[in-house]
This record gives structure tokens, C-alpha cells and sequence, in this order.
């Protein structure tokens, strides 16, 4: 007997923390084992379809494959960042092909929903398969059994496998372009705001927009500044355009921004020191410091050991303008013109405001929309005298007079680039009325 003999309640105690630990690192190490590849077959060709859409179906159609990603930061995994049923998935394999010897390695996934699901029935998941110890799988399939033939299976490239030196300095993520968007002198205007902040590379996840929209997209990517990650979630999913459940049949919130947000943040992992995720009316305005990279650097400098900078939003309602910057060549081009809207609401008691991230994506595991979920290092929530969100919409508070808003005329002291360069792309996208 492994506690008999003492009285003590002291001595139970121990013995039973003791037993009770025992119990739990065996516990932890058969569920590691389970998790362990094993080799079921050998001398194989890899086969299988490779796959090249953004959002892939899995048979049964309750499990939707984004990407995979090669992450080593804790131990050796294959991260797929998908969208799951968060009741009806229970079970997931990861199939690994190593070559040359041809050996399919099978790993149980742990499957992780996040948290952040707001009740609807489909969310945002990490599928996370240990690798085969002894080679690199460059391409991995998701199946629900750990037996039967992989030839049917399609096959996803594992990405993140070859670390790469940083292309850019910062990548805004934009998720999720629905709804045919034609906000295109908003949009335009942001672009060339966030190349002026410093930002190279502006990745969209883009549902649908107008055909005038497309025009201004296909110029940005033809100069090298947009990426396209085609998104089109409601061929499979039935999706709101709310952000919360509201026992209305549909299956995912706002067109599954949240997954966007987390394949952005991995797709963008190896080459950009940091990614921004916001929406394309909003701009993240330093006040300090003349663009991003100072304001970065000093609050690096400041805040040691943070990967995440929170931003509060401030709303600048886009019904009340001033009359400067009513530029007549702009009035043709369908959007709001930002310069004209200075007034931003004061905040409201008891209510606390949104904010959006500026994060080092290598130290993020998971991200919701408005913080981080998981992620080594802290959190820091960036004071307003540093910078602010300017977030030109519909007014929240309708009903205040303009007496109550604060004149904020930051955006001004871009005004001169700023409009050079919207008219730059107006010319060049044949958008502007002749004059």
C-alpha cells in the first residue's frame, strides 16, 4: 500500500497529490504517444491532389482546410489553420508523405477551436499534427480516419518550412472584402496612406467587390503593393455578415474574418517584421511620430518584450464634413472622401473602445479580431497621444450635435502627398473625370 502507516492528514495529502501526478504525467505521456506519428505504410509513391484553392472542403463537409504551416516555435508541428463544426469534428489525421523513401507517416490532430466563436456553429480552428521526427513532409492530408488510401486525399503544401529573411517592414491584412465593396475613393485614399506610414505589402481577402473596384485592385497589384487571397467562403459556408449568432440559420460569423485573420498572420510569419490587422476604413494615425517604423521602434524601445500594439479605434462619422479638400476631379469616384471628415465622437462613458494591432507575427499563435488569443510575449495597449485609429463610417452616436465632436485635424498634415498620390492613381486608373 503506497499510503498506509501515517495518520496524518498531512501525509494523505501528499500522497494523494503525489498518486494523483503520477497519474496525470502518465496521462500526458500516452496522449503525447497517441498524438506520435507511426509509419502505416512504406515504398509508396505520395500521391494525391495537390491542392491550389484558398478554402478546401473535406469529405462530409463539417471540416474546411485553409493552409498548413511548418511551425517549430514549441516543437516540431504542422499547424492547418481551418474552419471546423465546433460540436460535430472530433477526430482528425494528418497523413505525411516523406520522400524519398516513400514512407506515409499518420499523426492524430489536436483539434483546437478558438475561443472566440460569438455562438455561431462553425469557427476559426488550429488542426496541429506532431512531424515525423526523421523528415521534412513538404505536403501533408487531413483525413478522419488513420486508415484507408491517401491517393483520393487532397494534398496541402506545408508552408513557413524554409525560414526566409524579411521582405517588408510592415503587411496590412484586410479581411474580409464582401458585399460587392465599392467604397473605392476610401479605399483608394487608405492604400496611399498606408504606403506613405510605410507599409510595402497590403494583403485582401476578398469575398467580392464591384467591377470599378476591380480596376483599382488589379492597379495595385500590378504595382506590386496588393496580394489577392481569393476568399469565397459562402460557396461553402452560409455566412453572416454580423459578427454574433442570432439563431438565423447561418453557420460562420463576418464571412469567417476571424480564420482570415489567422492564415494572414502565419502567411505573412517569415517575410514581414510586423503585420497589421485592420479593416480598409480604418488607418492607424501616429501622432508622435512621422510614420510607423519610429513609432515602432520607439515603442519597441519602451515596451521590452511585447509583440502585440493595441490601437483604439476613434469614429470619425463620415455624415458630418468640413468643406475643405472638396475636390471636384474626386466627386466622380464612388466613396467618402476622408479629408473631409475631421470630426471624430468623444468617447462614451462605460463604453470601451475597439482596438486593432500592430503584432510580430512570429510571437502570435492565435488572434481574435480586436486582440490577441495566444501569443508569447505581452500585450500593450498604446496610448492615444501616441496614435489613434482614424475610422471614417457611419456615426455611432447619431444623435450628438457637431458641437459635441472634437476637431482632429491629424490626417491634414498628409494632405499634400495624400492627394498627389490618390490623383496619381485616379490618372492612372482612368477613374477621374476628365477636366
Amino acid at each position: 500500500k503506497m499510503c498506509a502507516g501515517k495518520k496524518s492528514y498531512f501525509a494523505a495529502a501528499v500522497c494523494i497529490i503525489t498518486v494523483t501526478s503520477m497519474l496525470a504525467v502518465s496521462y500526458l505521456q500516452l496522449q503525447r504517444f497517441s498524438h506520435q506519428p507511426k509509419v502505416i505504410q512504406e515504398g509508396r509513391r505520395c500521391r494525391g491532389k495537390i491542392v491550389n484553392s484558398t478554402i478546401t472542403a473535406l469529405t462530409g463537409n463539417k471540416t474546411f482546410i485553409i493552409s498548413p504551416y511548418f511551425d517549430d516555435r514549441e516543437s516540431k508541428i504542422t499547424r492547418l489553420i481551418g474552419i471546423v463544426h465546433h460540436e460535430d469534428v472530433k477526430q482528425l489525421y494528418c497523413w505525411f508523405c516523406c520522400q524519398p523513401n516513400g514512407k506515409i507517416y499518420v499523426s492524430e490532430a489536436k483539434i483546437d477551436v478558438h475561443s472566440d466563436r460569438f455562438g455561431f456553429p462553425y469557427g476559426a480552428a488550429d488542426i496541429v499534427c506532431l512531424e515525423p521526427e526523421n523528415c521534412d513532409p513538404t505536403h501533408v492530408s487531413i483525413h478522419q480516419s488513420p486508415h484507408g488510401n491517401t491517393d483520393q486525399l487532397p494534398r496541402f503544401e506545408i508552408k513557413n518550412r524554409k525560414a526566409e529573411t524579411f521582405s517588408f517592414d510592415f503587411t496590412v491584412c484586410i479581411s474580409t472584402m464582401f458585399g460587392n465593396y465599392n467604397n473605392v475613393l476610401q479605399f483608394i485614399q487608405s492604400m496611399e496612406m498606408y504606403k506613405i506610414l510605410g507599409v510595402q505589402k497590403v494583403v485582401i481577402y476578398k469575398n467580392n467587390c464591384s467591377h470599378l473596384m476591380e480596376k483599382v485592385l488589379k492597379f495595385y497589384i500590378e504595382e506590386g503593393t496588393v496580394e489577392i487571397i481569393p476568399w469565397p467562403i459562402n460557396s461553402h459556408l452560409k455566412v453572416s455578415s454580423k459578427w454574433h449568432f442570432m439563431q438565423d440559420g447561418t453557420h460562420i460569423g463576418y464571412y469567417g474574418q476571424i480564420t482570415a485573420l489567422n492564415d494572414c498572420i502565419y502567411r505573412n510569419m517569415e517575410r514581414s517584421k510586423f503585420v497589421v490587422l485592420n479593416d480598409a476604413d480604418e488607418i492607424i494615425l501616429p501622432l508622435k511620430y512621422p510614420n510607423w517604423k519610429a513609432m515602432m521602434n520607439s515603442l519597441q524601445e519602451q515596451n521590452p518584450g511585447t509583440s502585440v500594439f493595441l490601437f483604439e479605434n476613434h469614429i470619425f462619422p463620415e455624415t458630418v464634413s468640413s468643406h475643405m479638400f472638396n475636390l471636384s476631379s474626386w466627386n466622380t469616384v464612388p466613396g467618402v472622401n476622408i479629408l473631409q471628415h475631421v470630426y471624430r465622437e468623444p468617447d462614451r462613458k462605460d463604453v470601451i473602445n475597439p482596438r486593432k494591432m500592430i503584432v510580430d507575427p512570429r510571437k502570435v499563435i492565435q488572434t481574435s479580431v480586436h486582440s490577441v488569443l495566444r501569443a508569447y510575449g505581452k500585450s500593450v495597449n498604446v496610448p492615444m497621444d501616441v496614435a489613434l485609429i482614424y475610422h471614417c463610417r457611419k456615426a455611432l452616436q447619431r444623435d450628438l450635435p457637431r458641437e459635441s465632436l472634437i476637431r482632429d485635424t491629424t490626417l491634414w498634415r498628409y494632405n499634400s502627398s495624400l492627394i498627389k498620390n490618390v490623383n496619381k492613381v485616379l490618372s492612372q486608373t482612368m477613374l477621374q473625370a476628365q477636366n
